[in-house]
C-alpha cells in the first residue's frame, strides 16, 4: 500500500491535485501553505466537472499533492465562491500568499489562464477558502544517505 492509498484511506471522501503549473511552483504554494500565508486560490470555474478537475466542496477534505504525486497537505475546504476575473479585489488577493498587490495577481493569473487557454476578462473563478488540517509530508519514508546495517553493495 502507498503512502497516498494510507493517506486517502484516512481520508475516504478526499480528491487529490497538484496546484501550480511547475515543480518549482508547486513547492512554493505548500510551503506558503504549511505556513499559513496561504488560505485561499481560485482556478478557472471551466477547468471543473466532467473531464476535469473535481469542485471542491465546503467540509469536504482533499490532498495536496507534491510535483511527484506524494501527498504534503491535507485541507479542508471552508467556502466556494464564484467571482469574475474582472470582479477580483485586494480581500481575494492577500490571502493567496504569493502576490504583492492586485495588479502582479492579475498579471499572473491572466498569464497562467492564458497557458491553458481559459483567459477572458469576464471569465468565472471558482475561489476557495481553505485550512490545512494535516501535514503529510511527516509521513514521508525518509531517504537514508548511508546505507543501512547489513546492506551488502551490488
Amino acid at each position: 500500500m502507498t503512502e497516498l492509498d494510507k493517506v486517502l484511506a484516512r481520508y475516504p471522501n478526499a480528491e487529490t491535485y497538484k496546484s501550480g503549473d511547475s515543480a518549482a511552483l508547486n513547492a512554493q504554494i505548500l510551503e506558503l501553505m504549511r505556513a499559513g500565508r496561504k488560505t485561499m486560490t481560485c482556478e478557472a470555474w471551466d477547468a471543473f466537472g466532467p473531464g476535469g478537475e473535481a469542485m471542491p466542496e465546503p467540509g469536504r477534505i482533499d490532498v495536496a499533492l507534491d510535483w511527484e504525486g506524494r501527498p504534503a497537505l491535507a485541507v479542508r475546504t471552508l467556502k466556494v465562491e464564484p467571482v469574475r476575473y474582472c470582479d477580483v479585489t485586494d480581500a481575494y488577493v492577500a490571502p493567496q500568499g504569493e502576490f504583492t498587490d492586485l495588479a502582479d495577481w492579475r498579471t499572473v493569473y491572466r498569464a497562467a489562464l492564458s497557458r491553458a487557454g481559459r483567459f477572458r476578462e469576464d471569465m468565472e473563478l471558482m475561489i476557495e477558502t481553505f485550512e490545512v488540517v494535516e501535514d503529510l509530508a511527516i509521513l514521508q519514508p525518509s531517504q537514508p544517505d548511508q546505507p543501512s546495517e547489513g546492506a551488502q553493495d551490488v
